[in-house]
């Protein structure tokens, strides 16, 4: 039998505790994305992000297994978030002023030629409409710093307001790139006190 690999055991870039800030040093990975805005609980540019990703994620596992003998759990489903003005995300959490990126890691051997054959096969089919606007791309994230918070997202900005203004300032570094979730829950299935959310912010200098 095939061994699967879960990435969320064994990559120490999806490790983190509750009530913990923890520098990782993340390495590039390619994902799957999809690029959008709005409030993602009515938009239906969310909805039919996600409906375009799954099935190549899914047609991309079946290939590796079937093609290179090599079996995996699709990782989690992230998203880089971002606002003209950050307090819309942050603080004020304006959901309509958000930009975002969804993604679906894929593992560093699937290529462009089989990620070009899962869309293909995905579209067979009365394909999902936004499947043209899935695109396989390098992420490099290098230093971050990264906690876990469990409860609904609306109730993230206290968590990132001590790592904004507390944890990194304090450790010398300076925020970067964009925030960056790890969604280790199913809304549909999880209770919202449970679920499960790595916070993720890039950054730059040395951590004292």
């Amino acid at each position: 039998m095939t061994e699967k690999t879960d990435f969320k055991k064994s990559l120490d870039s999806y490790q983190a505790k509750p009530g913990e800030f923890r520098v990782v040093d993340v390495p590039d990975m390619n994902y799957l994305m999809i690029d959008g805005h709005g409030d993602p609980n009515t938009s239906p540019d969310y909805a039919g992000a996600l409906g375009a990703l799954y099935p190549v994620a899914f047609k991309l596992k079946f290939a590796s297994k079937r093609e290179l003998g090599r079996d995996y759990v699709v990782p989690p489903l992230e998203g880089l978030w971002w606002a003209d003005a950050m307090e819309a995300f942050t603080s004020a959490r304006d959901k309509s002023q958000w930009h975002w990126t969804m993604m679906i890691m894929a593992p560093e051997w699937i290529n462009h030629e089989m990620f070009a054959a899962a869309v293909a096969q995905a579209g067979a089919k009365d394909g999902p409409a936004r499947l043209p606007d899935v695109r396989l791309e390098l992420l490099s994230e290098g230093r971050c710093v990264q906690t876990l918070h469990i409860g609904p997202f609306d109730d993230e900005a206290p968590l990132l307001a001590r790592m904004h203004h507390e944890y990194i300032p304090r450790r010398g570094l300076a925020m970067t790139g964009r925030h960056h979730e790890i969604y280790f829950s199913d809304p549909r299935r999880t209770a919202p006190e449970k679920m499960r959310t790595i916070l993720r912010q890039p950054v730059t200098g040395n951590a004292g």
